[in-house]
This record gives structure tokens, sequence and C-alpha cells, in this order.
């Protein structure tokens, strides 16, 4: 499917389980070196630390208009985005596969991969990994880190799986995470899993309407504003 990762996925972590007191005392070093640098980075550091992070809730939603099913802890990383990893890309995949299969192979943890949001060509919405944590969906950590991605049902040859109803919800779907992370709606900053670096994937494929797309997800931006 569309998303499949070839390297070996990095590693959560260590110590969540710390305080914060244990993790404030024994970070005062790190933050010491830190001193120099822009209070953003002091920040980001901050976060990075052992033992902090956010508070959420299992199944709790960052779009309000999808479905919950949790992928596999074994295809994605902990963080607390966009306080530890700025969040500046939204990834464009097509799964190579149905709905319940894409579904079944992010809940499988020896995919080894996941997305953070599917999208049906019938419109339906299903997150599977909070906005929060590192999805493992562009074969690159570095893109990983940084970016939401959001799968398509269908197959990159077959140009009638791209319904009106896919494009549309997802383009809601994208204006809503660029409204909420001030991404710039460009093809700089909305990619194709094609054109991350590294990967040897084509989708979302020559038969993706990128126009169109951009088109749908600038109008949805400018019909709701600033968040």
């Amino acid at each position: 499917m569309g998303t499949v990762e070839k390297a070996g996925k990095p590693a959560g972590g260590p110590g969540r389980g710390r305080t914060r007191r244990a993790v404030l005392f024994g970070g005062l070093g790190v933050l010491a070196v830190a001193g120099a640098a822009g209070a953003d980075e002091v920040r980001r550091l901050w976060w990075l630390l052992p033992g902090v992070s956010k508070p959420r809730k299992e199944g709790e939603l960052d779009y309000a208009g999808a479905g919950w099913t949790a992928a596999s802890p074994a295809n994605w990383r902990l963080a607390d985005r966009p306080d530890d990893y700025r969040v500046d890309r939204i990834v464009v995949h097509v799964t190579q596969g149905g709905f319940a299969s894409s579904v079944g192979a992010f809940r499988n943890p020896w995919h080894k991969a996941s997305a953070h949001y599917i999208v049906r060509q019938d419109g339906h919405v299903e997150q599977m990994v909070r906005e929060l944590d590192v999805a493992f969906h562009a074969g690159n950590r570095s893109m990983n880190e940084r970016s939401i991605g959001i799968e398509h049902v269908g197959y990159v040859e077959r140009p009638r799986d791209f319904t009106d109803a896919m494009y549309a919800s997802s383009a809601r779907l994208a204006a809503d995470i660029c409204r909420r992370y001030g991404i710039p709606v460009d093809r700089r900053h909305i990619v194709a899993h094609s054109e991350v670096p590294g990967t040897d994937h084509t989708d979302p494929g020559p038969h993706w309407d990128w126009d169109r797309y951009l088109r749908l997800v600038r109008a949805e931006v400018a019909a709701k504003g600033p968040a």
C-alpha cells in the first residue's frame, strides 16, 4: 500500500515514566547549554525531555469530522508536536488497497507504518494516529517528524478512485490542518509521497489532480478564515 516504511522505526524516548521533577533536575544541564539559543529552541528542548508529555485521551480527535481507529503503537512514535517538532508539511498518499485492508494494516504491529488519516471514496475520514505523534508514513524520519500523512483509498492507476467526495473531504481536512498549524497551501508544503527524499513510492500518481486539490484547499481556508 502507499504507506510502507523501508527503514527501521526510530525508538520512542526512554524514561517516559519519570516524574517532571526528576526530568527538571536531570535536564538542567541540557537547558543551561541551550540558554544561548533562542527561547523557542529552549521550549522545544523542554518538550523533548524524557517524561515530559502533553495530557491526552484515548480516541480523542484532532479533526472533528473523523472517526477513530487506533493504529498499532508499533507503527507510530509518541511525541508532543508541534512543541517538540514543528508541523509544516502534509504528505498525500494513496493506499493501493481498500479501506478495511488499509485500516487493518495500520493496526498490524508487523506493518511498521501508518498515517494520521485515511480518506475513503465516499468522503469518510478515519483518524488512526494523533497529530501530536509521529506516524511512520513518509519513509523519511525528518519528514515524518514534521508532517501529517493523509491516505486516500484507491489505486494510483485508477483515476475513477479519486471521487468528487474524496477530493472535497480531503480538502476540508487539509485546510483544517493548514489553518491550525499555519501551513501555506502550496506544492512546497503539501507534497506527494513520491516527492519525499529517499522514498521509492509513486503515490498519489499521475491521476491525482493537484490543481483541483489545491484550489479546493485554498477555498476551504478562505471560507473559514484564520484559526
